[in-house]
């Protein structure tokens, strides 16, 4: 076939005017072309460089609009007809449904090709036939698509397409689509159909019925049933379930989904096991109440079948104490190499730390997971693991020889130390030792274990190290020499040979300068020479560093004028991308001015609208002009800042400083649900640490919830 024709007009549009992920869409002509090629290595290579460049991780661009024709145009022709029509349905999936934006240009784009996409519906071919059907669900276009997909399942055969038709039918219509898979749940169906039923009863919101929970047992493991499937959102069918019947947020799906788990985590075989503790993971990211009732069916899974426990350790993790019963087996685990042993003894650090700390000792260089976990996890935050003598030997064991340590194990054992504070102060020689090699955290552990008696000795290594080595290492061995003697002096040296350089060096120099307060006045001068000049190009890190020295000079010197020149500089910066933080913490610092920052009132007026900026710019302005603000209203944004888990924290601080006046009936009961609802608040973060950072939060709105339910008196102490 002659596919130039195809391709006439493609060299006519200005393509090198249009943008893409990567700036100019000069390239796409020749990834076009390059499709044709009878080389398939050279057409695979192309179409990935436009999965690349037009659809990059699902966003699309100005230049993908113009691309779908041409596309279509080859699909049309037989030309790679199931990878094109599949990067036509990821066009569509990213775009938008309305308005004049890019997203919205490339689903009408596709959506003009619907007479292609549903033609291509009853190909011949099996596969072309199930990427035609989603592309055409994924335009969103239900008045065209939805009969026609309808009409298609009727006489569709391939299990496979009959699984696409239908979840495509449920994309574009749930609840339309509900009785249809109700009538393909059936126990005769393929797999994949039922499947494929399931989730769509699921997404139509119908009650989970026993029919359903029988379904979903006797269908698993599930996750091979979807393999095949384009819907990536839904390859994981028991977690998304799971995930899907909790959000709706009832007590009787509450009840199905952890019947379903104790039945599927009690399975005889390893592979339902598997897919359900991945699913009971889940879980527990998004119910409270999930590590509770979920801790009983796991701890009988991993008793029963102590060998497969390595597949439950990230889930013991996220259940602590509540699986105590489970510590023996770990540690048994854990007394066997390799990686297994470690990440059982990282689960028992968490489950029974007492029974964790001396068989860490035993190994420390070989268990780096269990040693992270027991010196403050993923997020470096304090240690909570008991004094173990052994553990401090073994500590100064590894200490001894710092040209041995490797990865963080450093900043892990100096953590650890201080943590433990004097009761660690045998460490003081491989400390000092260590110092040279590690100054940053070796210093900080030096002054925190130290006892009095040796505070010279130790404050005279540590004046040395600030004399010499890379400033940071200096401005640490200065700070140490302070927090020890209380002597300022090294720390106002280095901090005066640091207020130069680039932005994140005069951030944190700026900031260690404001913790010493007005025995910093000499640094004035130099801070404020150090801030960016208003009218410049500046980047975020220019930004930081202003509120960092509006913040120093405020806590220096008591006077307003620099520090409100400074802010009004970063806060009057909207425009910038990547602010959004930097705006929260120059709200912080204008807090601190009181009465005096009234001349920030507007632009903090200005920061309401935004959910993440709305806490600080409350707590600044109740601290600046509280006669501005409605506090009501004020309460409202707040529970919506933390509702959106948008500075969640912040947000209850806030809602505390502004007192028991400000809440109504509905704003109480709205902080009583922040307190006690079963969905977690805390929804986004890093994965492992979710969970944690909900309970905290969790204990903060009930305290808060308490003070502003027992009075003005109580919300002021």
């Amino acid at each position: 076939m002659d596919l130039a024709p195809l391709l006439a007009d493609l060299d006519a549009q200005p393509w090198a005017a249009y943008q893409h992920a990567y700036g100019s869409a000069a390239d796409v002509p020749d990834c076009l072309r390059a499709l044709t090629d009878e080389d398939e290595e050279r057409a695979g290579e192309a179409l990935g460089e436009l999965y690349g460049s037009i659809l990059h991780q699902g966003s699309v661009y100005e230049a993908t609009a113009h691309a779908v024709p041409y596309l279509a145009r080859l699909a049309g022709a037989g030309v790679r007809p199931a990878e094109v029509l599949g990067l036509l349905g990821g066009i569509a999936e990213g775009g938008a449904d309305e308005g004049e934006s890019d997203e919205a240009a490339c689903r009408r784009a596709v959506t003009a090709q619907l007479p292609l996409l549903l033609a291509s519906s009853e190909d011949g071919n099996a596969s072309v036939r199930q990427v035609a059907v989603w592309a055409a669900a994924m335009t969103g276009a239900t008045d065209q698509v939805y009969p026609a997909l309808r009409s298609r399942f009727r006489t569709e055969q391939e299990p496979l397409v009959r699984a696409e038709l239908l979840g495509g039918l449920a994309h574009l219509d749930p609840e339309g689509t509900a009785g249809l898979a109700a009538g393909a749940i059936g126990p005769d169906g393929p797999g994949e159909l039922r499947i494929a039923a399931l989730l769509a009863c699921v997404d139509a919101g119908v009650p989970w019925t026993d029919e359903h929970r029988t379904t979903m047992l006797d269908l698993l493991p599930a996750d091979d049933l979807v393999a095949g499937r384009i819907d990536l959102d839904r390859n994981e069918p028991l977690q998304y379930v799971v995930s899907e019947l909790l959000l709706r947020d009832t007590d009787a799906d509450r009840d199905a989904v952890y019947g379903l788990l104790d039945a599927a985590l009690r399975n005889e075989r390893p592979e339902v096991r598997t897919e359900a503790l991945w699913a009971a993971e889940s879980a527990c990211q998004i119910s409270r109440s999930a590590p509770d009732r979920l801790a009983g069916p796991l701890v009988a899974t991993v008793l029963g079948d102590p060998s497969g426990a390595g597949q439950a350790l990230s889930l013991l993790r996220l259940l602590g104490r509540r699986a105590a019963a489970v510590a023996p087996a770990l540690a048994e685990l854990a007394e066997t190499g390799g990686d297994l042993a470690d990440r059982a003894l990282e689960a028992l650090v968490y489950v029974d730390p007492e029974r964790a700390v001396p068989l860490l000792a035993r190994d420390l260089e070989n268990r780096p997971r269990a040693l992270a976990a027991a010196c403050g996890g993923l997020l470096a935050t304090a240690p909570t693991v008991p004094f173990d003598a052994r553990m401090l030997t073994a500590v100064r064991a590894r200490l001894a020889t710092p040209e041995k340590l490797r990865d963080n194990e450093p900043f892990r054992y100096a953590a650890l130390l201080e943590s433990w504070g004097s009761g660690a102060a045998a460490a003081l020689p491989e400390l000092g030792a260590a110092l040279p090699a590690f100054p940053q955290p070796m210093a900080r552990a030096l002054a925190a274990v130290c006892p009095p008696e040796d505070s010279g000795a130790t404050g005279g290594l540590l004046r040395r190290a600030a004399r010499t080595g890379p400033p940071e290492a200096r401005l640490a061995a200065a700070q140490a020499v302070w927090q020890l003697t209380d002597d300022t002096g090294p720390s106002l040296i280095v901090l005066a040979a640091q207020l130069t350089g680039d932005g994140n060096r005069i951030r944190e120099t700026a900031t260690a300068a404001a913790e010493l307060g007005p025995r910093a006045a000499e640094l004035v001068p130099a801070l404020i020479a150090a801030a960016s000049t208003p009218g410049a190009s500046r980047i975020v890190p220019h930004l930081d560093a202003d509120v960092a020295i509006a913040d120093a000079l405020w806590r220096i010197t008591g006077r307003a004028e620099e520090p409100l020149r400074l802010l009004a500089g970063v806060l009057g910066e909207t425009g910038l991308s990547w602010i959004r933080w930097t705006l929260v913490r120059a709200a912080r610092v204008a807090a601190q001015l009181g009465d005096r920052g009234r001349p920030l009132v507007p632009a903090l007026e200005a920061l309401l609208t935004d959910p993440l900026h709305t806490p600080a710019a409350v707590l600044a302005l109740h601290a600046i002009a509280p006669g501005t603000l409605d506090v009501r209203t004020a309460a409202g944004l707040l529970l919506d800042s933390a509702e959106e888990d948008a500075d969640a924290a912040t947000a209850l601080e806030a809602l505390r400083a502004l007192g028991p006046d400000a809440l109504t009936e509905d704003h109480g009961r709205r902080l009583a649900a922040l307190a006690e609802r079963d969905l977690r608040v805390t929804a986004s973060g890093v994965e492992t640490t979710i969970a944690a950072t909900d309970d905290r939060l969790r204990e903060q709105a009930r305290e808060v919830l308490r003070v502003l339910s027992a009075g003005p008196a109580a919300a002021g102490a």
